[in-house]
């Protein structure tokens, strides 16, 4: 996001009861199974449903300056937990999957490092522990909540403020100081030094290590956006580092392509299924300056904050990428419309996929953003493109306080059914395959049960709901109306849930398909029918 700082700045600029009957029948779901899988069922036989199995459902949380967590710095642990835990349970009732927690808002951290000091906005004062490891924590909780934890990093940023006396003595821009660059009133690491790279690698890698994170997450911030009359003072480093570049641009977007570059190596042979993603500004180059950017005319990445954003989709660096379109449909220098179809062409074919981020922080903030249709309808406009796989909400706070009824909306109409994660498109393990024991009424409901044969701590598991007793196919297995829960893996092989939907009187199918990290799905284990008393 827009850095929750300044977001707003250069945004205008561009009970009993008999059992039901269980049916097994492994062998007959063979091929239905492709289907959930992405096999034999392909869209075009199906035709697009009108809620999609797969879709992206995110917010960010900021921890800088505790725009929304913790609420404020210096409070006890128990508080600091609680208001997580009130997050992600609201994230959760919302039908998202995913949060993306700022961990290293400045060159501090929000776990115990060997590269950076406690933030102070954990505690109030930059480098004091707050008795507990805030990341461990959040990882673990969201994870029992089968949403993805993904850590996000501001690579540059040392401080919102100009002074370095302010910041504790293990910070790395107290101990580096000539590494530390003076811009617009705030401390900034000089991306074109070699040790600053290494820093914000090792800081990265530190956490994927350590920690069971399901991406790494940058924003939008490499080089800070321009300040009017004043130049990024790295003259000095230049004439070090760039001399066989012709330009100081050019030397500049190979300082952050090889952070980029280098990242995505790192990760990817540290753990396979950690994914990487960035959320840039909206605009790549306006197609004035260059005729592959979009019909805009607003800061560019590429030549304003020297983020050659598409070229890292071209290379196949990124796992996913969320550009940043905080704008309305129809807003003259940057319409919403014509920045999703320009990047939906962009991910064609590349293996990267592609979420919106959504600026919920603007609703009913003036013009456009007054109509209580604007949001929504951003969300019905991406699902009409194959190529848009979901959509990040900038800030998880704006969206809880449903502005013009879009929390409400949300819960009730467009994330009404769960949705699974975009499956990566390099090979994962085998999940482990489920196998349905029975359905049975009881006073709070149909009860399901099932065992999974395999390793249940590394799925999720997705469970079926289909009117009548049918034997569903490959596109009713498409058709994310048809999911009733996506359950959490327990440490045990036996999971289990309630419908409590289900009507007195009717007959359900239902069966049970398992997810692994990499959202990779199962065949279904088999299926139960049961008539509701």
């Amino acid at each position: 996001m827009q850095d929750a700082i300044s977001r707003r700045g250069f945004l205008g600029l561009a009970g009993g009861g008999a059992a039901g009957l269980a049916l097994y029948d492994l062998a007959a779901w063979q091929k239905p199974a492709e289907a959930a899988s992405g096999g034999s069922a392909s869209p075009e036989r199906c035709g697009r449903p009108e809620v999609p199995k797969r879709e992206f459902r995110a917010v960010w949380v900021a921890s800088v300056s505790n725009i929304d967590w913790p609420s404020r710095p210096g409070l006890p642990a128990r508080r600091q937990k609680r208001e997580l835990l009130d997050i992600l349970d609201a994230v959760r009732s919302l039908g998202m999957n995913a949060v993306i927690l700022q961990v290293r808002p400045a060159a501090d951290a929000l776990y115990p490092s060997r590269y950076a000091p406690w933030s102070s906005y954990l505690t109030g004062r930059q480098g004091r522990s707050p008795g507990y490891d805030p990341l461990a924590f959040a990882v673990e909780e969201a994870h029992r909540r089968g949403l993805e934890l993904h850590a996000w990093f501001n690579p540059y940023r040392v401080s919102t403020g100009s002074s370095l006396r302010g910041l504790s003595p293990r910070s790395p821009a107290r101990e580096h100081p000539g590494w530390v660059v003076r811009y617009g009133g705030r401390l900034y690491f000089d991306p074109g030094i070699p040790g600053v790279r290494r820093l914000i690698e090792r800081s990265v890698m530190e956490v994927v290590g350590r920690y069971d994170v399901d991406a790494v997450h940058l924003d939008d911030y490499f080089y800070p956006y321009p300040v009017s009359g004043e130049g990024f003072p790295d003259g000095g480093t230049f004439r070090r580092y760039g001399g066989r570049f012709r330009s100081k641009a050019a030397w500049r977007r190979n300082n952050v392509d090889l952070l980029v570059g280098g990242l995505s190596r790192q990760i990817k042979r540290k753990k396979r299924y950690v994914k990487f993603g960035i959320s840039p500004f909206g605009i790549w180059r306006n197609r004035s300056e260059d005729p592959r950017g979009s019909a805009t005319s607003g800061l560019s990445s590429y030549d304003d904050l020297y983020a050659d954003s598409r070229g890292w989709v071209r290379r196949g660096w990124l796992d996913y990428v969320v550009p940043q379109v905080y704008w309305n449909f129809g807003y003259g220098p940057a319409p919403y419309e014509v920045l999703v179809r320009w990047w939906a062409e962009q991910v064609r074919g590349r293996g990267v996929e592609l979420y919106i981020g959504q600026a919920a922080y603007k609703i009913g903030s003036g013009g456009a953003w007054d109509d209580p249709n604007e949001m929504p309808s951003h969300v019905r406009f991406d699902r009409r493109y194959p190529g848009v796989r979901g959509d990040v909400y900038f800030s998880v706070s704006d969206v809880l306080k449903n502005p013009l009824g879009f929390r409400g909306r949300l819960a009730r109409d467009l994330y009404r059914h769960p949705a699974l994660i975009p499956a990566m498109r390099r090979p994962g393990g085998a999940p482990p395959h489920p196998v349905l024991l029975r359905a049975r009424n009881t006073r709070r409901g149909v009860l399901l049960e099932w065992h999974a044969r395999g390793r249940p701590d590394d799925a999720l598991y997705v469970v079926y709901r289909f009117g009548g007793a049918r034997r569903p196919g490959a596109c009713d297995l498409r058709d994310g109306r048809n999911i009733l829960k996506v359950v959490p893996a327990g440490r045990s092989g036996t999971r289990s849930c309630f419908d409590r939907t289900a009507r007195p009187g009717r007959r359900y199918t239902y069966c049970v398909s398992a997810v692994d990290r990499l959202h990779h799905e199962s065949p279904p284990g088999g299926r139960a029918v049961i008539t509701v008393r």
